[in-house]
């Protein structure tokens, strides 16, 4: 596994990450077991980028880390988030900042995180307060590097006007593009690696999922505006495009997705979110996948007219206008 840095600030990461939230929560019931297999895989393989937050099981992704952690600490980049509420909304207070970093170092089971992202930007509290209190954690070694997530272009430079930020984590995929216009070239200006989150569409682009009726009912995609009843069959006749294009390539469609992503710039590493050790080894092969700059034109053109917005929940969003301002239907 290649490595790459994250924007300016020093830290080299795998170029392809890995998102553990689908071990906790989200998309479908857990299973610690495999969970733990897919982290003993990602180490044999190089994919030591990994991603978790306190809201991911609400402190359960965080404890499925630590028994690696406590025995790789070394080579593994543990980045974590902070600040969504569990009742709904956002807590960036510098109160609620100090509170977080303890309690999540205390779950992982280590004295510091690599990267400490603030889960959305709180419009309640001014992100210079926010990151104020995230950089008291970098001063007592609690944190090595703060991020954001789903940050707008304005909140990136106040922030950074109050301490570096390393990585913004963004979800940016072939159906998700809101941040190029505005938020991707302040990100690179300031010296901002760019961190997408789901990059596979939550699963759309692997050529697998064909029914949304046969996935779990607690899983968050059957809420989600792409993929219920009235978008769902409109979106997968598009996606089908990947997987004609990848049949040509020679490879999974979820790899040419992925791969879309890393052609994106050296600055950019993508973290897939998977449970299973399969789909981590198919992710991680996408790095070695090197595309024309054609392919990449014609990737990034065959998703046009994607119905659905990528939330059904405005705060999930963050503070970005070109993203607070997508509809359900285009």
């Amino acid at each position: 596994m290649q490595t790459r840095e994250l924007g300016r600030s020093g830290l080299r990461v795998s170029a392809v990450g890995l998102g553990c939230m689908p071990m906790s929560s989200s998309y479908g019931p857990a299973d610690p077991v495999a969970a733990a297999d897919t982290l003993e895989r990602a180490l044999e393989l190089g994919v030591t980028f990994w991603d978790t937050a306190e809201a991911y099981g609400w402190g359960a992704n965080e404890e499925l880390l630590a028994p690696l952690l406590g025995r790789h600490r070394a080579d593994i980049v543990v980045a974590t988030k902070f600040g969504f509420r569990r009742e709904g909304g956002n807590d960036g207070s510098p109160e609620n900042a100090r509170r977080a970093i303890d309690a999540c170092l205390q779950r992982l089971g280590t004295d510091h995180v690599d990267v400490w992202y603030l889960h959305r930007v709180d419009p309640g509290i001014p992100i210079e307060e926010t990151v104020g209190a995230m950089a008291e954690a970098v001063a007592a070694g609690k944190a090595r590097h703060l991020g954001l997530s789903e940050a707008s272009a304005d909140s990136l430079r106040r922030a950074s006007a109050v301490h570096p930020i390393a990585a913004l984590q963004s979800e940016w995929s072939l159906w998700t593009r809101d941040l190029e216009e505005e938020v991707l070239p302040v990100a690179r200006e300031l010296g901002i690696g760019i961190v997408p989150y789901s990059p596979l569409g939550r699963g759309m682009f692997t050529g697998t999922l064909n029914d949304v009726s046969a996935l779990a009912e607690n899983d968050f995609r059957r809420r989600g505006p792409r993929f219920d009843e009235g978008n769902f069959a409109h979106n997968r006749r598009l996606v089908q495009r990947i997987e004609e294009l990848a049949d040509g390539v020679g490879c999974r469609p979820g790899q040419l997705a992925l791969a879309w992503v890393l052609a994106q710039g050296p600055d950019v590493v993508p973290i897939p979110g998977t449970s299973k050790v399969a789909h981590l080894e198919e992710n991680a092969a996408a790095s070695e996948l090197s595309l024309t700059p054609d392919q990449v034109e014609e990737l990034g053109s065959l998703l046009a007219g994607i119905h659905g917005g990528r939330y059904n929940t405005p705060h999930a969003y963050g503070d970005s206008p070109a993203q607070t301002t997508e509809v359900d239907r285009d």
